[in-house]
């Protein structure tokens, strides 16, 4: 188990600190391959060059039992409750509907569509559908729901790569094309007759005094304890600790949010770089039909809240804004918030927070429409 540890532990080490590095060229590399897919391509890599199988290391136990749900319970206590309302209600109807679509949209195309060829031998008899739900989780939850839902769906390592890569290409795309679509607002807004352009209320702010980071991993570390210790079911785990994550940031006053995000991105790569260990770069597979089918998933997307921003008068900017906070993250959700008012970057932000501590619902309200509806 010793060289399993060494090469991911080398792996999390090398990405955080060439992330670090504030060169042009770097910057563009991550742009287009982001540490979470490096962190996955690093130990494949290097099991191939090795020539060993780690696919049965005890890592992976420890991982599932260890990682992944401190992962959870420090994503999701980075979120403040008394943050979302200073966002106002029609933003985040916007931004929810976003969600809900991209949750639900698969089940319908499916259902509609399931005696087709490439339903049936692709999605169906390849199991393809197992990549949908990760997907679900990663342009909602981002890395953290997308691993945990590639194992509640079993989703197989060649299936996963394939859903990375794709994955990666189109949310590249869709990053530049909203921050083309976001300066257009203002003539969206006149084209569509909307008026309500009354901006959000000034973000609350927290107390400056952050508890210790030691006493903060306590709590994480004493919550996954007892929770694992009562509960067998990693299914159960996740929806419990994801509770217990929102009661820790907003039951306790000083909670450092900003070292829980940090730790919780750091847990995500080392999650990334064990599953790198299982992957077999031959299993590779691609089909312009389902790349097809995640191009017209996120363009449907986009249309259904700007359908929602016209129904309840509120400014279209808050459509790629909620796009980007759901699809892109707490990094470009931002980046392109700032395109039209830098004002509003905090409320992309906690846009971004809550998308990373639902996304794991909304993969397991896919998940179970999946086997109801379709399978």
């Amino acid at each position: 188990m010793l060289l399993p540890i060494i090469i991911v532990l080398c792996t999390v080490l090398l990405i955080r600190f060439i992330e670090q590095k504030e060169y042009p060229w770097l910057t563009k590399f991550f742009n287009w391959v982001p540490a979470i897919l490096l962190a996955y391509l690093i130990p494949a890599g290097v099991t191939a060059l090795l020539q060993k199988d780690f696919s049965t290391a005890k890592i992976h136990d420890l991982s599932k039992s260890i990682f992944i749900p401190l992962a959870i319970v420090a994503v999701m206590s980075s979120l403040s409750l008394k943050q979302l309302k200073s966002i106002g209600w029609k933003p985040l109807l916007v931004f929810l509907s976003g969600s809900f679509w991209i949750a639900v949209f698969p089940i319908g195309i499916l259902l509609i569509f399931r005696n087709d060829a490439f339903v049936q031998d692709f999605l169906i008899t390849k199991e393809f559908w197992k990549g949908i739900p990760p997907v679900v989780g990663s342009w909602i939850g981002g890395s953290t729901s997308q691993l945990v839902l590639k194992e509640l769906v079993a989703c197989s390592e060649a299936v996963f790569l394939t859903i990375l890569v794709l994955d990666n290409i189109l949310v590249n795309l869709w990053t530049i094309f909203m921050f083309q679509g976001i300066k257009k607002s203002n003539s969206l807004n006149r084209l569509l007759r909307i008026d309500g352009l009354t901006p959000p209320e000034s973000i609350l702010t927290h107390n400056n005094k952050k508890m210790n980071p030691l006493l903060t991993c306590f709590f994480l570390l004493g919550s996954v304890g007892i929770v694992h210790f009562f509960i067998s079911s990693f299914v159960v785990k996740i929806v419990v600790l994801s509770f217990v994550g929102i009661a820790l940031s907003n039951l306790i006053r000083n909670w450092n949010f900003q070292f829980v995000l940090k730790l919780g991105s750091i847990l995500i790569l080392i999650v990334m770089a064990v599953l790198g260990l299982k992957l077999k770069f031959s299993l590779i597979q691609f089909d312009s039909r389902f790349m097809g089918f995640l191009v017209v998933w996120l363009l449907s997307h986009f249309i259904v809240m700007l359908g929602v921003a016209k129904l309840l008068n509120v400014n279209t900017a808050w459509v790629p804004i909620a796009s980007m906070a759901n699809v892109g993250g707490i990094a470009t959700g931002p980046a392109v918030t700032a395109a039209y008012e830098k004002k509003w970057m905090p409320h992309a932000i906690i846009l971004a927070v809550l998308s990373m501590a639902t996304g794991t619902f909304w993969g397991m309200l896919t998940i179970s429409l999946f086997r109801i509806l379709v399978l």
